[in-house]
């Protein structure tokens, strides 16, 4: 018997049953779990250890969910002062994503949309916009945005997974702690360090639309300094669903061409190198990472017609410096962080419309490349004071410098005349480039306190202050109620105002013919109510519940302007919207587990009286994991998307409902523990999935009636070896 609970316990180990349950472990299973984890069999005591005892003390270790993106400070997500979501690296590798947005479709209320150049969306209960800048992208805490379009840049080329240790999320307002961006959401991606890779692995995979990926991740010590770093390199030619009709194919009806190169598949090839590096000791840690993307397709056009030929490319390198002292005094946990963020951003060969466009004056394509370069820099000091009673306050300030340079304008249009060239023109540093260059210097205040007034209870406030260079200063409050009358049960009420800063390209732009910047735009507002409910039923079941409300005020609209054909950016939209998030965590068996969520969201655009348009007011996700023999795991995932109604003034039907279903089959611990295989299939039933195109521009035209096809029924394999 001793003998079958050893080999069970090291089984145990490697179980990934990810059911997100958020159970607080006990310090009692704690100690039992050190003590089972370090057992030797000739000291195992004379007890009784009986089976269900062993798995109920693991389940609990695995449910333990805690996150420190609400306020700072690591605590469990039913009593965070947000609406939290906590994805680990575990579950990353149950599901078989590879890319970030194969993750973040776990989220509750969180639905990945595209743009015309298949860019992600992040739409978060119904926010949703074409370039995305009300959500914050976060990497070890530190913002990703960028001053030009307000995301995380227009060019994506995914981001690999397989560094990532963990992913937190809030849904809902978060600038009382992060300021500009924290607007629908925040999503914080925190990369691995020593402890998350304990030696080497290096793993390859191939698959489906010629996909070959390669990686290697180390973690160790060398002359005292933990260190983490890992390497990826994935080349693809990505899917190649067909765009039916296009812009292109709008001005041949005009003119009596054929210029256009649809029915034709979009461009979705891409290069891409991921490479990190982690150093601490003691209370210090330096990060530096860089992403290169390489021949990163157009999609669908970035005019909205067909683009074979031209690509982008994009450079991003961090570094940051972090200085953590938890024992700073007595009552002081102090940290202190300088960070720098350079991107790099160019189109190569981009070609808005093909040869033969406009009746053939273009024999060679209306062409424009563009270059963008930016720097962004920050120093941020903030404490935890705990020298008064059941108070833990946090004080911070920080400062961040982002500087947009080296902007690059070539066309094959004449901006004088508006008649085709044979080549290129530089018009860079001309009041006729697309954008000049320009500077933001930000500096912010916040404080925050958690008040354990009562037992039980625990009410959270916050309020922070930012003064922007270019336009008005902010001041975002938050407040929180967390009520726990008994240990299964939690209930909380919270209010938090945010907003989302200004774009350069809404501010600056002046010689785009259609649209207009406006520097004397307000940041966009939001004020958000919610209440959540958190109820851990039995030991193998929790569920969770949250409403919301809110309004979004001053919303950045491009409105006609003095000059007839032209628009200009204004703060004029204002949304409202109410909805629920449901999830089910349930531990079905000893061997198989099953998490749910569903989310409902009803968004109105209040200018015209109208659905908002183009985010799912339903949606659901079903995920179930199976032991199906020792070490071999089954995930399945089923993913709902339904009623995406259009938004004011596009006269097509609502966007058909999609439910797309994956697998993952995988056997883990090969050969004494060093090999790891698996096999995924995506959209299994090859689904004919579509993300919303744009609705008509300003003539009443919509370029890509029939929508942006996702991809359709595919694979891949993958081989790890630890060691």
């Amino acid at each position: 018997m001793y003998i079958k609970l050893f080999i069970i316990l090291i089984n145990l180990t490697i179980i990934s049953f990810p059911s997100y349950a958020e159970d607080e472990t006990t310090e009692e299973d704690r100690k039992a779990i050190e003590y089972l984890k370090g057992l030797k069999l000739e000291e195992l005591p004379d007890i009784e250890i009986t089976l269900d005892h062993v798995f109920n003390i693991f389940d609990g270790l695995i449910k333990a969910k805690k996150v420190t993106i609400a306020t700072g400070q690591e605590q469990t997500t039913d009593r965070a002062p947000s609406v939290t979501s906590v994805i680990t690296a575990q579950d990353i590798e149950a599901t078989g994503a590879t890319d970030l947005d194969e993750v973040l479709k776990m989220v509750p209320g969180l639905h990945v949309a595209r743009d015309r150049v298949y860019a992600p969306i992040y739409t978060i209960r119904g926010m949703y916009s074409n370039f995305n800048p009300q959500v914050l992208m976060l990497v070890n805490g530190i913002p990703i945005n960028r001053l030009y379009l307000g995301n995380s840049g227009w060019v994506s080329g995914g981001m690999p997974v397989a560094a990532i240790a963990r992913i937190e999320v809030i849904r809902g307002p978060g600038s009382a702690v992060f300021g500009a961006n924290a607007f629908a959401g925040v999503i914080n991606i925190i990369t691995k360090t020593k402890k998350d890779i304990d030696g080497t692995e290096i793993g390859t995979r191939i698959g489906s639309f010629n996909t070959q990926d390669a990686y290697i991740l180390h973690g160790g010590t060398w002359a005292g300094f933990d260190i983490a770093s890992s390497l990826e390199y994935r080349t693809t030619d990505g899917q190649n669903e067909i765009i039916d009709i296009d812009a292109q194919s709008n001005f041949d009806k005009k003119f009596g061409t054929s210029a256009s190169l649809a029915p034709g598949g979009v461009n979705m090839q891409r290069r891409n190198l991921d490479a990190r590096i982690d150093i601490s000791k003691d209370n210090w840690q330096f990060r530096s990472g860089y992403q290169g993307r390489r021949d990163i397709g157009t999609g669908a056009g970035s005019g909205e017609a067909l683009d074979p030929i031209g690509n982008f490319t994009d450079d991003r390198f961090n570094a940051d410096l972090t200085y953590h002292n938890s024992t700073f005094t007595e009552n002081w946990d102090v940290t202190a962080q300088i960070s720098y963020y350079q991107t790099r951003y160019n189109t190569n060969n981009q070609t808005l419309f093909p040869p033969s466009s406009f009746g053939g004056i273009y024999p060679n394509g209306m062409m424009i490349d563009t270059s963008i370069s930016e720097t962004n820099n920050r120093l941020n000091l903030s404490g935890f004071y705990t020298g008064f009673k059941k108070h833990t306050i946090r004080l911070g300030t920080g400062y961040h410098y982002g500087d947009m340079y080296k902007v690059k304008h070539y066309t094959n249009t004449n901006p004088t005349t508006g008649l085709p060239i044979q080549s290129l023109m530089d018009i860079s540093d001309t009041s006729y480039s697309f954008i000049p260059e320009g500077s933001r210097k930000n500096v912010h205040v916040f404080l925050q306190d958690v008040w354990n007034f009562a037992p039980n209870w625990e009410w959270t406030t916050g309020l922070r202050y930012d003064h922007y260079s270019d336009f008005k200063s902010t001041l975002n409050p938050r407040l929180a109620i967390s009520w726990q009358p008994f240990s299964e049960f939690t209930t909380k009420l919270m209010y938090a105002s945010a907003f989302r800063a200004p774009t350069f390209s809404e501010l600056y732009i002046t010689s785009n013919p259609t649209h207009m910047g406006n520097f004397n735009l307000d940041p966009e507002t939001i004020d958000t109510w919610e209440l959540a409910f958190n109820y851990r039923v039995r030991n193998n079941l929790h569920l969770a519940t949250n409403l919301f409300s809110y309004k979004w005020s001053d919303g950045i609209r491009y409105v006609p302007g003095a000059s007839e054909g032209i628009l200009i950016a204004k703060n004029v939209g204002i949304q409202k919207a109410y909805g629920l998030e449901f999830e089910a965590r349930w531990k079905m068996t000893k061997k198989s587990s099953l998490l749910a969520n569903y989310a409902f969201v009803k968004a109105n655009d209040e200018n015209n009286n109208h659905d908002a348009g183009n985010y799912p007011q339903h949606s659901a996700y079903v995920r179930t994991d199976w032991l199906l023999m020792p070490n071999l795991f089954f995930d399945t995932q089923i993913n709902w998307v339904s009623e995406r109604q259009r938004s004011f003034g596009d006269p097509r039907s609502a966007v058909d409902d999609y439910t797309t279903v994956d697998f993952t089959l995988r056997r883990k611990d090969i050969k004494k523990g060093h090999w790891n295989f698996a096999v995924s299939v995506r959209n299994l039933f090859d689904v004919d999935a579509r993300e919303p195109s744009q609705g008509p521009d300003s003539n009443g035209v919509i370029n890509i009636p029939y929508d942006l096809p996702l991809a359709g029924r595919h694979y891949w394999l993958e081989l790890r070896y630890h060691f």
